[in-house]
């Protein structure tokens, strides 16, 4: 790996509704010329939630082009080859995933599912937006790793270190 080349990442949950789609926003925004990133779950939900979007919106990240999708997009032949694919959801993390051309490096990062929450508009909102912080925290970490500097050993252990709750810029390898 360079530090000149594009990156495709690919963040998966199962309904590809809501965190996988505001990972692939946020990476999008934050690593614009150094990464391309997309979303895909294993059952798709076919829509992307309305509270991802307004997340997403409220952190001025694009988002017009986000749409639900299968990950089967992603395996088929003339899919773009993936440098990277991070699960986002621990359902999708024990699911056997498709093969992936090229070998990608994968990762797991869980994050608690907003989708599903059960509770007043205001504390919904307010999960939505938590786990947008904490899912732009780990892709600000993830952002700032020196790909050419790392083996690829050296790669999974600091995507593993950033899936820790207590992850942060300090603590990453530069």
């Amino acid at each position: 790996m360079t530090d000149h080349e594009t990156f495709n990442v690919l963040f998966l949950c199962t309904g590809n509704s809501s965190r996988s789609i505001i990972a692939e926003a946020i990476l999008n925004a934050i690593g614009a010329g150094r990464f391309s990133a997309y979303s895909a779950g294993s059952h798709p939900t076919g829509s992307v939630h309305p509270l991802a979007m307004e997340a997403i919106e409220h952190l001025r990240f694009p988002y017009a082009d986000l749409r639900s999708k299968s990950w089967n997009e992603f395996a088929a032949a003339d899919a773009p080859y993936m440098h990277f694919v991070i699960t986002v959801c621990d359902r999708a993390a024990g699911e056997v995933c498709p093969r992936w051309p090229g070998h990608p490096i994968t990762a797991h990062w869980s994050f608690e599912d907003p989708a599903t929450f059960v509770g007043s508009a205001q504390e919904h909102r307010q999960l939505f937006s938590k786990v947008c912080r904490e899912i732009k925290n780990r892709l600000d970490i993830f952002a700032m790793l020196p790909f050419a500097k790392l083996s690829r050993m050296a790669i999974e252990e600091e995507l593993s270190a950033i899936a820790r709750p207590d992850a942060s810029l300090e603590n990453a390898s530069r």
